[in-house]
């Protein structure tokens, strides 16, 4: 028999706040975090967090990781050490681009002719997987610590790591997710010259007038336990990571397949795996990145994958009040989707005051939404469609 993994905790940083209650509050009340064309933490100073010695070795994407990791924990009761062995608790944190921050500032040192101040803690504050590695060692995590570095898939991809590790008997429970801080003006030009980030300065995923993404920074971390470890020490359940799709376009390093064949495949193994079908869905958090052509593709795909059903299930996009925040983004849209069903209110496309009408009859989000006050566990999709053709579709029940 499979072993249920369970969600047991959860964390989150976003531009909206530091912490999952702005996270779901400031969404469903409709708020963005976009200001000025960049979705940033402002609200967030790592000195101040983790103290100021500590900030100063870690790269901004790092402390984001570290700050959500802790909220995850304590929101998990987990105190100093795990509750289980912590030789079967591994650490996956997924980041696209890692420290990118602390690259840019040395390079710069030695473009001004000071390559002998260039810092020696500059590898440990820009290497991908400094994140899980700090978190391993702030809480006595001794199972497995790695990054996952695929694009906009990665924050899911570790969530999913974390699912195998515990279904297969490797471990007990695990801590995931994703942390980004890469907003600078460097990756603006590059996603300009891409013609992936928007002109205007705004993201409304699945308009008629959708022109591009906004880069947004910040970090979201779960706790997972395998359910009869989480039920034998009294634990509050969160939810569920009830089943999970991955596959691979295998057809552009950018751009996605155009049918959307190997997107609905995702979707349709998800829901293989969560032994549900499309009638149980009651929300979709889509991958929704506001550029016209992924947009458009991933309604094909989840028309292909949903028949008919699609067009009457609620969806939106968490990138539309957060911006794209590449690696964690399928974390913290996880987070954002666990805790819209267990509220039981679905936030809405952010700026949307009509969908596109080329995308056909969908039940796009304009407003946020109740869902009925019914009996039993609630299912919902959360997409992550990175750069490469990596595709994971999570289904999670709260």
């Amino acid at each position: 028999m499979v072993r249920r993994v369970v969600i047991t905790g959860i964390g989150a940083v976003t531009s909206l706040g530091v912490g999952v209650q702005p996270l779901h509050e400031k969404s469903v009340a409709g708020q963005s975090g976009i200001r000025n064309g960049k979705s940033l933490c402002t609200g967030f100073d790592g000195a101040k967090e983790l103290g100021r010695r500590k900030a100063f070795r870690l790269d901004r994407f790092c402390q984001l990781a570290l700050v959500a990791a802790r909220e995850a924990l304590e929101t998990a009761g987990w105190g100093e050490t795990p509750p289980v062995d912590p030789y079967r608790v591994p650490c996956v944190i997924g980041s696209a681009i890692g420290g990118l921050i602390t690259l840019e500032e040395e390079i710069e040192k030695i473009r001004q002719g000071e390559a002998d101040d260039v810092s020696p803690l500059t590898v440990p504050k820009l290497m991908a997987n400094a994140a899980a590695a700090h978190i391993s060692m702030r809480h006595g995590l001794k199972g497995e610590v790695a990054a996952i570095v695929s694009a906009c898939s990665g924050g899911a991809q570790a969530i999913v790591a974390g699912v195998r590790a515990i279904r297969s008997g490797e471990a007990d429970a695990a801590v995931v997710g994703g942390a980004e801080a890469a907003t600078s003006d460097f990756t603006a030009a590059i996603f300009t010259t891409a013609g992936a980030l928007s002109p205007s300065g705004r993201t409304v995923p699945f308009s008629a007038d959708r022109d591009g993404f906004i880069l947004g920074e910040g970090a979201g971390v779960l706790v997972l336990e395998a359910a009869e470890v989480a039920e034998a020490r009294g634990a509050s359940i969160l939810g569920e990571i009830a089943g999970y799709g991955v596959t691979s376009d295998a057809h552009h390093i950018t751009a996605p397949e155009p049918t959307g064949a190997a997107a609905a495949r995702a979707v349709t193994t998800a829901l293989a795996d969560a032994g549900a079908g499309e009638e149980d869905i009651a929300y979709i958090n889509a991958h929704g990145t506001g550029t016209h052509l992924n947009d458009a593709t991933e309604i094909v795909a989840m028309r292909r994958a949903l028949g008919e059903r699609f067009e009457s299930i609620p969806i939106s996009s968490s990138k539309s009040y957060l911006g794209h925040l590449l690696g964690a983004a399928g974390a913290v849209e996880a987070i954002a989707t666990l805790q819209a069903l267990r509220h039981r209110e679905l936030p809405p496309v952010c700026g949307l005051s009509g969908a596109d009408p080329e995308l056909g009859q969908t039940d796009l989000l304009c407003a946020p939404r109740k869902l009925p006050e019914e009996e039993g566990a609630l299912l919902a999709l959360s997409n992550s469609f990175g750069f490469g053709g990596h595709n994971v579709a999570l289904a999670i029940r709260a």
